[in-house]
């Protein structure tokens, strides 16, 4: 008796197993990394994130009127200090916190150069949050714990797999030990 409860407590775990990878592998459209995105780099060209294959990634929401602003001078700073490392950090201009970016692409970005000297890639403004949230956020929000970014400069940091292995509250500066030292480690992996 005590065989038959075993056999069909092991059946009943594995038809619950493979119930799961085909719900799993019912979305074939649902992207596996960073690289299969495509997105309109700030001058409105198209630009395939598969050229980042390689690269450890940190994406970046970001706006011109809002009190985390300065953050720009940090991530700049960041970027240079590891991108011969293999860092690339992307800026996402974005609208949705009590519209601290509401300038147009070319704004934005004369006031990146003009101001904080960014070199760092930037990508023309898109939705982070509600109904318009674009793909990508999306899937970095569901890529990790599920829960909204909770304001501007909210921090995503992508392997060189383009897998997403953390997430930093805005308040996080680039120069924090908990972000440095989490880039660090992903640069260090191969």
């Amino acid at each position: 008796m005590k065989q038959i409860v075993v056999l069909l407590a092991l059946g009943a775990l594995a038809f619950g197993v493979s119930a799961g990878q085909q719900t799993r592998q019912a979305k074939p459209s649902e992207p596996e990394s960073l690289h299969e995105f495509v997105m309109e780099d700030i001058d409105g060209k198209s630009q395939s994130l598969a050229k980042y294959k390689g690269k450890v990634v940190l994406v970046v929401n970001v706006a011109s009127r809002c009190g985390l602003t300065p953050q720009y001078e940090g991530l700049e700073k960041l970027y240079r200090a590891y991108k011969e490392k293999g860092l690339v950090i992307l800026g996402f201009p974005a609208n949705d916190f009590n519209g601290q970016e509401p300038g147009t692409n070319e704004e934005i970005k004369a006031f990146c150069t003009g101001k904080y000297d960014v070199t760092f890639p930037m990508f023309s403004k898109i939705s982070v949050l509600g109904v318009d949230k674009h793909p990508l956020y999306q899937w970095l929000v569901d890529n990790t714990d599920d829960t909204e970014v909770d304001w501007n400069f909210h921090k995503f940091l992508v392997d060189r797999d383009g897998k997403v292995v953390m997430r930093f509250a805005a308040r996080t500066k680039p120069d924090d030990k908990s972000l440095t030292t989490a880039i660090l480690l992903a640069l260090s992996t191969d």
